[in-house]
């Protein structure tokens, strides 16, 4: 019954982060600046942590810990946005208490398995430097996040 319901959870998320995903590919064919960091964001992260950052977003009710509110990363690290941390917590390098067995995708893995759209001029045979790139953007959408 548990594996059911573990299973059922990890489709609705999986379904959600596609569809967030979908439409911020189609924002790109619409606009020629784009907002790289705050596209990957909403691909990747909205779906939990809310697209404002806070904590409220559309599967956020289903997870088992409470997500965080991403807008306090600074002040509560004595003002200072915590860069270094927040990367590695998104490329999956850095495991968290509270992603428990891996709650959050480790999009570092899924980031070097995917090509992105968003850029365009990357090889894809250079999955590293791809990942890092996306990784580095949503990292900067973060740090702008931050309630000062």
């Amino acid at each position: 019954m548990k594996i059911a319901s573990k299973f059922r959870k990890g489709a609705i998320i999986h379904a959600a982060v596609m569809m967030m995903g979908a439409a911020a590919a189609t924002a790109i064919a619409a606009d020629k600046t784009v907002d790289v960091g705050k596209l990957e964001y909403e691909g990747a992260c909205a779906a939990c942590h809310g697209t404002d950052g806070r904590g409220g977003g559309i599967v956020a009710s289903q997870m088992s810990v409470r997500m965080p509110n991403l807008t306090q990363l600074a002040s509560a690290n004595r003002g200072v946005f915590p860069f270094d941390r927040v990367y590695q917590v998104i490329d999956g390098r850095e495991q968290i208490k509270a992603h428990g067995t891996r709650d959050m995708p480790v999009w570092g893995q899924a980031f070097r398995r995917q090509s992105s759209v968003y850029f365009q001029n990357y090889p894809v045979e250079d999955q590293e430097s791809n990942a890092r790139s996306r990784i580095l953007a949503l990292t900067e959408y973060v740090y702008r996040l931050q309630v000062k």
